[in-house]
């Protein structure tokens, strides 16, 4: 980071390090570089880390040990087969080169394997490793090089935020002064957190790597052999001179943590220490290593390293500004730290200087966790996700480790056993419901599984009757006070709704990409509610705060996420049933699509929004999270004549897709402006308010857009498309899918795609890469189904609309 904002030419970058650079996890590190990674942006991330690494001996005079022999991941069972099919399609649109190999090149890349074993492989040339010591030190020779100042050794002793929003950092040398402070202190980052009242979700987990003396085999190479990841086995294994070196992932119920330092902290003087190895633990990955390089079984080993690394929950590291505390951003937790250090320098680097993150890495916000984040649930989930390190990575994939968290919605207790549960920051949402001879559980697959036929069933449900759908993670703030409506109408795109009426709004980027997408109500004269999707929660509200700080707008906002419980009602039956509740009038005439009001439902006070993101007849129903269950009992009484049932996500999801209703995180995120993504009608830019990113919008439209998302229908078999999978088009990969599924009513897959402009009109044949199968795809009008109040407006003029 350090050598990043003094190479943008920034004045007064200053490093404080405690002891001297690349103690506690760096120097020790087994210092493995890989192209791949299963998420999509993180795959930029490694690619720009790489790139950086190859030229920085050349830049800085430092040599870094650079090895390039390429990397292979082994399938040895048909799942992961499926699964390198799975990566590669997310990877076709990508520049990183990743291919899938025969066993005969993977024999012919590495000489030493037991090929009984080897089904496939995922190739990246260009994968390898690094000197970590060495590479710590050519960055910072050249973070001096452009003026930044590495001061050691210094400890930081406490942390002071002033009211004008700036640092003062207390050391023993003395104070500084500093417009922001970015916290970057490895498994010490806990510690620098408490100075603040932060508590950071990190623990540090006791890792192994072996290193064997000379192999008579292998000192007869000719070239370095690549890198290997034996997936079954849960280890990685290197070249590492004559001999060979590899590292297992031990089970979550082998592994150990390091909990002492969570609860009393690191100690004082930990910096170049090791733990005591402990090859028990591991030896089940040994035997799994020699039957695989056979070679092995005749090595001696020269060296074991036991040393800590520092693990956040789900692995991903944390990164960018902090919501609660101004100008206190975060790069800690990093599971793998050399091959993310390049990368997130530069990444942290841009968003520092330019106000807003490059592209979008929504899975690095720090602010994913929460107050329910506990030291108990991080050390449940770092056990999980170290022994998980090799899993198959399947679609639709959940853990179960830590769960459930104390962030549960009032219906949980009466839900939990009737349905599969999704984890949604830190919730448990209903994903579908189980019947009588209905395969239970979590079944996960590359194809369709157990869901498949229940989620239809759902589908019908509200299509044909009434659904009930438990929304209750929706993250939900109140904004009030006397400048409410100009901070709105600066934030949002949109403009701001009247007085009991409702829209969907945008907050965009300063470059006129999409930040955030939230539903808005004016519920009196200048009080407000924002909703926003469950993981987007403090990701928009630090956002928001942070545009309040900056413009001085006088207003309150209060997070009442956790107070407040949201019941969605949908379907044809939906006002018949909910009017049996009420003496309020529900007729068309009177509560229109969009509108807003308070009323009562037997007896229980909610905030009722004539809106559905199922695209049929529906309200949502926000209320006190106490009366949940009560509200819920009284809604399925009053329906059982209506044939009234449940609905889950999964339903939920194939119901908007049909509708060509667009969801923030696929179609739109900070990768996408909301022209190219189609959202023209709610960004008026013609508004008299100069909102974030109006002028970066005129500018793209005046110059026209380079791709446009399209809506597809696909020819496939036993698999959907689920969104980040390659489009084809003369052989050609020139697009990406955002999201997917399969379409109940037209019982074919429907998927929204980028495509360039060129490619974009409906009628477009196209192909969608599913499973290492391209499936023929073509571009058709939107929506496939048109939603209820369009069906209702078309009806009224005469026309018979197509459901």
């Amino acid at each position: 980071l350090a050598y990043h904002l003094a190479r943008a030419g920034l004045k007064d970058v200053v490093l404080l390090e405690k002891s001297e650079l690349t103690a506690g996890s760096t120097w020790h590190a087994a210092g493995l570089t890989t192209y791949f990674h299963p998420g999509i942006n993180l795959k930029k991330i490694h690619s720009y880390s790489i790139k950086l690494y190859e030229k920085l001996e050349e830049e800085t005079g430092q040599a870094v040990g650079f090895h390039q022999p390429g990397s292979i991941r082994i399938a040895s069972t048909p799942t992961r087969v499926d699964e390198f099919k799975y990566q590669m399609t997310r990877a076709g649109w990508h520049p990183t080169e990743q291919y899938l190999i025969t066993p005969e090149k993977v024999q012919e890349l590495f000489p030493l394997l037991n090929m009984d074993m080897v089904l496939a492989g995922l190739y990246n040339p260009g994968d390898g490793h690094i000197d970590p010591y060495s590479l710590t030190m050519a960055l910072a020779a050249g973070a001096r090089k452009y003026g930044a100042q590495l001061n050691y050794p210094v400890q930081v002793t406490n942390l002071n935020s002033r009211s004008d929003g700036t640092w003062e950092v207390e050391t023993p040398l003395g104070l500084i002064q500093a417009n922001r402070i970015v916290n970057t202190a490895g498994f010490w980052a806990r510690d620098i957190g408490k100075m603040i009242g932060m508590q950071h979700p990190l623990i540090p987990v006791h890792h192994q790597y072996v290193v064997t003396s000379t192999i008579p085999e292998v000192k007869a190479l000719k070239t370095e052999l690549p890198v290997i990841r034996d997936l079954e086995g849960s280890y990685y294994l290197r070249q590492e001179r004559d001999g060979l070196l590899f590292g297992p992932y031990e089970s979550e119920e082998k592994m150990k943590l390091q909990d002492s330092w969570v609860t009393n902290g690191v100690p004082p003087g930990f910096g170049k220490e090791l733990f005591e190895s402990d090859l028990d633990r591991i030896m089940e990955h040994v035997e799994a290593a020699m039957e695989m390089v056979p070679v092995l079984k005749k090595a001696d080993i020269v060296n074991t390293i036991a040393g800590p690394i520092t693990y956040s929950p789900d692995i991903l590291p944390m990164v960018g500004p902090h919501q609660g505390v101004r100008n206190y951003w975060v790069a800690i937790g990093f599971g793998y730290g050399i091959i993310h250090a390049g990368g997130i320098g530069k990444y942290l680097s841009d968003w520092i200087l330019e106000g807003e993150p490059p592209f979008d890495l929504i899975e690095l916000d720090p602010n994913r966790y929460g107050k329910w984040t506990t030291t108990e649930y991080t050390a449940a989930k770092a056990r999980e996700s170290y022994g998980f390190n090799n899993i198959v990575g399947y679609p639709k994939e959940e853990r179960f480790a830590g769960r459930p968290t104390e962030r549960t919605s009032g219906l949980y207790d009466l839900l939990k056993s009737e349905c599969s549960m999704g984890f949604h920051a830190g919730w448990e949402q209903p994903h579908w419901f189980y019947k009588p001879g209905d395969e239970i559980g979590y079944k996960p697959s590359f194809r369709r599984t157990n869901w498949f036929d229940p989620v239809g069933r759902e589908y019908k449900q509200v299509m044909e009757k009434v659904g009930v759908i438990d929304l209750s993670p929706f993250g939900k703030f109140k904004v009030k006070g006397t400048d409410s409506v100009k901070l709105l109408d600066h934030l949002f795109a949109n403009v701001v709704p009247k007085v009991g009426s409702t829209n969907i709004s945008h907050m965009l980027t300063p470059r006129g990409k999409v930040y955030a997408e939230l539903t808005v109500s004016q519920l009196y004269p200048g009080e407000f509610m924002l909703v926003t999707g469950s993981g987007s929660e403090l990701h928009d509200l630090r956002w928001i705060e942070e545009e309040v700080m900056r413009g001085g707008y006088k207003v309150e906002i209060e997070n009442m996420t956790d107070e407040m419980g949201v019941l969605g009602v949908a379907g044809p039956y939906a006002r018949q049933v909910l009017q049996k509740l009420t003496n309020e009038d529900l007729s068309d005439g009177s509560f229109k699509f969009l509108q807003s009001r308070h009323l009562k439902l037997s007896d229980i006070a909610v905030t009722a929004i004539r809106i559905s993101y199922t695209g049929e007849l529906g309200w949502e129903l926000y209320h006190r999270k106490e009366d949940s269950v009560a509200l819920y009992g009284a809604i399925m009484e009053a329906g059982q004549k209506e044939g009234i049932d449940n609905f889950g996500t999964y339903a939920l999801n194939a119901l908007r897709l049909e509708k060509g209703f667009r969801a923030w995180g696929a179609e739109m995120n900070c990768d996408t402006n909301p022209l190219e993504a189609g959202l023209e009608y709610f960004v008026k830019l013609n508004k008299p308010a100069d909102f974030t990113g109006k002028q970066a919008l005129k500018q793209i439209k005046e110059k026209g857009l380079k791709r446009q998302l399209v809506y597809l229908t696909l020819e496939t078999d036993n698999v959907d498309p689920e969104g980040n999978e390659s489009v084809w088009h003369n052989g050609k990969v020139i697009g990406n899918t955002t999201s997917g599924s399969f379409s109940y009513s037209a019982q074919q897959s429907l998927a929204f795609a980028y495509v360039p402009i060129e490619l974009s009109k409906v009628g477009q044949k196209l192909e969608v890469e599913l499973l290492g199968k391209n499936y023929p795809a073509t571009i058709i009008q939107e929506p496939l189904v048109l939603t209820e109040p369009t069906r209702m407006r078309l009806q009224r003029k005469g026309e018979s609309p197509k459901i």
